[in-house]
């Protein structure tokens, strides 16, 4: 019976004892520990370790979306995504007159001024990159007149010329004479440029100048049509005539010889033209001149 008695209370004892610890250990917990985290796979309980704990004031790792998976950037966040850039806005100060000459709109726009173009090309990387380069160097901006078949054999020349922030005008697709043609096929050889150059650089020219100067009314109403300015030239610098081969000198002289505020001067894409063209935009400068941007043309004789 005494052994019983005695059994039972180390029983009781040992109980007791257990339930203190566990009641210690509890408010310990609460008190110093977060409370546990549930597995949300097999909803059993964890208990984090020491180092657990003080990593939670760390704000949790943000959960990636879609995009950054992807490796792409939120559209939401590329302005103009999947956009050219905006075409810059250039005030209309100049019209051309029916002699082909540049003319201010009003008396308080420069009238010494010259516009600069170059028929014939797209031709040689080299010589384009040095006719733009003496461009930059001036600040002035020029027209290249293409003709089609050129451009479908090099279109990355047609692209460098835009992307160096020149113009493109249309030069006909053939160099051939447009009067001597039927008007459809005339319409045919302008109409194609306008196409080719839009599916090479995104736009269409603005200007149309026929090869050799010839053209015709219903030329002009084709050119007009498709909105865009038709011009000859009112100064020849005469690059293309073999008394001025390999003679830059002789180039700048025909163009100052028949200098004229507003004129509209004509060079092609020649390796003495690109010789000679700092030296004529240097002397066109000490005279007082300007060169006009093309874009501040009206695209209607007047």
């Amino acid at each position: 019976m005494f052994r019983l008695t005695a059994t039972c209370l180390i029983a009781i004892c040992l109980l007791l004892t257990a339930c203190g610890n566990e009641t210690e250990t509890v408010l310990q917990n609460a008190n110093n520990t977060p409370s546990p985290s549930v597995n949300p796979t097999n909803n059993s309980i964890e208990t984090e370790n020491t180092d657990q704990v003080n990593n939670t004031d760390k704000p949790a790792p943000s959960v990636p979306s879609s995009s950054e998976i992807s490796g792409e950037e939120d559209s939401e966040t590329l302005p103009d995504a999947g956009n050219e850039p905006a075409q810059e806005e250039i005030p209309k100060m100049y019209h051309m007159n029916g002699n082909y000459f540049i003319k201010p709109n009003d008396e308080s726009v420069e009238k010494k001024v010259v516009l600069l173009t170059f028929d014939d090309g797209p031709k040689e990387e080299s010589m384009i990159n040095q006719l733009i380069d003496t461009l930059d160097k001036h600040n002035a901006k020029a027209i290249f007149f293409v003709n089609g078949y050129r451009v479908k054999n090099n279109p990355d020349l047609l692209k460098l010329i835009h992307d160096r922030g020149q113009i493109i005008g249309n030069h006909a697709w053939d160099h051939e004479d447009l009067k001597k043609m039927s008007n459809a096929d005339a319409a045919k050889q302008l109409e194609d440029v306008q196409d080719i150059v839009k599916d090479t650089i995104g736009v269409t020219p603005q200007f149309f100048r026929p090869p050799f100067g010839s053209g015709n009314d219903a030329l002009k109403a084709v050119v007009d049509k498709n909105e865009m300015l038709y011009m000859t030239w009112s100064n020849g610098s005469l690059d293309w005539d073999k008394s001025t081969k390999d003679q830059p000198d002789k180039v700048i002289q025909n163009v100052l010889d028949q200098l004229n505020p507003g004129s509209n001067i004509l060079m092609h894409e020649l390796p003495w033209t690109a010789e000679a063209l700092d030296g004529l935009l240097i002397k066109l400068k000490e005279k007082g001149y300007s060169f006009v941007d093309p874009r501040s043309i009206e695209l209607k004789i007047r």
